[in-house]
């Protein structure tokens, strides 16, 4: 009530004054929100961090991101540098691609480790995935491969409800059976939800019956009219 009494108290000027700062206020911080909320490579640390996952939209439980952790510091061996990162939102005018090749260079500038940079990255808005690997790993993992893995074997799982998780190890998984020497095994199979048989007619089907009803209504009245008056009048 302390408020209410103050602003009552208030003469009109001032408290025109204090309702146009407050409005701005409000007004300021919802437009603001969603730019906190965006990302972009020079928002992340300079030098690569420690931890191999940076859960940055938060969607991994802690055993996944330890999962997650082991496979991506065993991954390649000494020939690469594998990292997992996901977001929340990109910043304006930034694609994931783009977001990759900026964040490689950034740390791969820093000079704290050789190993070159192998990203996993899923954009969580979106529901998209990439992976952008440094140029000197292009006979090891082509960018067909790598483009192949992003787009398919690790977008499935996210379309398919969120399967932050999944993505990354389906995704893992395919790049290690190239990276042992083994034949790429391919995007897996999408699967296709099929239409169950039904008795219900469908739209279409009730408007040809009824089109279908009323030519043989018509063909039969047009029929017995003339025979009718025919017959009355010949006798």
């Amino acid at each position: 009530m302390g408020l209410f009494t103050r602003l009552a108290s208030m003469q009109p000027r001032p408290l025109q004054q204090f309702l146009a700062i407050l409005f701005a206020v409000l007004i300021g911080g919802v437009c603001m929100a969603p730019a906190a909320l965006a990302i972009a490579p020079t928002d992340l640390p300079d030098q690569r961090p420690v931890s191999h996952v940076v859960d940055d939209a938060e969607v991994l439980s802690r055993a996944s991101r330890k999962e997650l952790e082991n496979r991506l510091e065993a991954f390649g061996g000494n020939k690469l540098d594998a990292r997992l990162v996901t977001l929340r939102r990109l910043d304006y005018g930034l694609s994931l691609g783009t977001f990759g090749t900026q964040l490689i260079e950034r740390w791969s500038s820093s000079g704290d480790i050789n190993s070159p940079l192998l990203l996993f990255l899923i954009d969580t808005q979106n529901k998209r995935s990439s992976i952008q690997a440094d140029s000197s790993l292009d006979d090891l993992l082509p960018q067909a491969l790598l483009k192949s893995t992003g787009r398919t074997t690790m977008a499935i799982p996210l379309r398919e409800g969120d399967r932050y998780r999944q993505a990354s190890v389906d995704g893992l998984n395919r790049l290690s059976i190239v990276l042992d020497g083994g034949e790429d095994p391919g995007p897996p199979e999408e699967f296709v939800r099929t239409t169950l048989p039904t008795n219900i007619p469908t739209q279409e089907q009730t408007e040809s019956s009824n089109a279908t009803t009323w030519i043989i209504v018509l063909l039969v009245v047009g029929t017995i009219i003339p025979m009718a008056t025919w017959w009355v009048f010949s006798r």
